[in-house]
């Protein structure tokens, strides 16, 4: 009878817990993604500025950061190291970086996060980039001040990254939530940034294996599959029942999505209408990530507020210049039309965002936990399950 009256208690006590989650979670899940493209991630560096300014502002926080308010954190390439930056553990919950220090960082550290390889050309070598020097500065950015190596499990909230293994000759996505099911998908942070990064032609192809050694991969950057994960990101929420049980639908959503700046292609394509290899690789990347956005604006019926894509369109992105990023900020708006096409808003790339915040601060900050590995209800199985 007392074990009865005790287990009660106990599923009691659980449901109390879940339901108080549910309740909490009843409010809209918040993502954040960012494409990958580019050496500098200079407009994704302007907005993700912006953004967490206004949030900041807007509830006269001088200390919060943008992982307060997201649910779900996704990127690629440049995108990724950006996305890991702001949301990397320091230890007490707090993210490494704020949105400044991390676009800061990536634009001080440029020259040796994307160091010239010398000896391209000169061998015969094909990788533009020293994987080497790479290498190193991303061990360092994803470092605790004690010495600790971050691994995905060690962000404040849930992360996404794709990219493409060529063992299986399929994309693979990195996530926070398989890594806290079993350290078989648990990677450092620094491997799986420079698993994103790893664009055939700049890089070799970059080889990494878990944290218990049971899975390995042979990777390049994620952009081939995935430039714009905003898709992959929406599906993770939608199918993760585990952290997100409030969810049913894209109405449950509020989605944020930022661009890296459309690629060159477009300009290198000649009056003949030839064009180059390079350029046809552009044009494919860039029509890749505009075709998610065609499909998630229809997926959220044409919602204006609940899925915001951010873009530049006239603004040269190769440099990191101040001005530049003002530039993008002020630039016009453009948005994907339901039966094709696109057309010029009204409003700034900035307004759209500052706008965007007043929704985001007024459901208050989000609920998830840290981390799994600091506080979970329920202790997990020895199968991970």
């Amino acid at each position: 009878m007392e074990l009865s009256k005790v287990t009660l208690e106990i599923f009691t006590k659980l449901e109390q817990k879940w339901l108080s989650h549910c309740e909490k979670s009843g409010k809209k899940v918040r993502i954040l993604s960012i494409d990958g493209g580019g050496t500098t991630g200079i407009v994704a560096g302007a907005a993700l500025i912006h953004l967490e300014d206004q949030i900041r502002l807007k509830t006269s926080d001088a200390h919060a950061h943008i992982a307060d308010f997201f649910d779900l954190i996704a990127g690629t390439g440049v995108g990724a190291v950006l996305a890991a930056m702001i949301s990397a553990d320091d230890g007490t919950g707090h993210p490494l970086f704020s949105a400044r220090e991390a676009v800061e960082f990536i634009t001080q550290n440029n020259s040796e996060l994307f160091k010239v390889n010398k000896l391209a050309g000169v061998l015969r070598r094909r990788e533009k980039f020293s994987g080497k020097s790479m290498d190193k500065a991303l061990k360092e950015m994803f470092k605790r001040e004690d010495g600790t190596v971050l691994t995905l499990k060690d962000t404040c909230k849930p992360l996404l990254v794709p990219c493409f293994d060529l063992k299986s000759s399929a994309p693979f996505v990195f996530s926070r939530a398989d890594a806290s099911e079993s350290p078989s998908f648990n990677f450092e942070l620094w491997k799986v940034c420079r698993a994103t990064s790893a664009t055939p032609s700049l890089f070799k192809p970059f080889p990494l294996t878990s944290i218990d050694g049971k899975t390995s991969c042979s990777t390049v950057d994620g952009g081939l599959v995935m430039n714009n994960p905003t898709a992959a990101a929406v599906t993770h929420v939608l199918h993760n029942k585990r952290d997100f049980p409030s969810v049913n639908g894209v109405e449950d959503l509020l989605v944020l999505s930022i661009g890296n700046g459309p690629s060159c292609g477009r300009s290198k394509v000649h009056n003949n209408g030839e064009c180059s290899t390079s350029s046809v690789v552009d044009i494919a990347l860039d029509s890749v990530s505009e075709t998610v956005d065609q499909m998630l604006a229809n997926s959220f019926c044409w919602n204006r507020t609940d899925y915001v894509r951010i873009q530049a369109n006239g603004v040269e992105t190769e440099n990191t210049v101040g001005p530049k990023t003002e530039a993008i900020l002020k630039e016009r708006g453009v948005e994907s039309l339901p039966f094709g096409g696109k057309r010029l808003l009204t409003e700034t790339n900035g307004e759209r965002i500052e706008c965007f915040v007043q929704r985001l601060v007024a459901t208050g900050k989000s609920s998830l936990p840290p981390s799994p590995c600091k506080e979970s209800a329920v202790s997990p199985l020895a199968n991970g399950r």
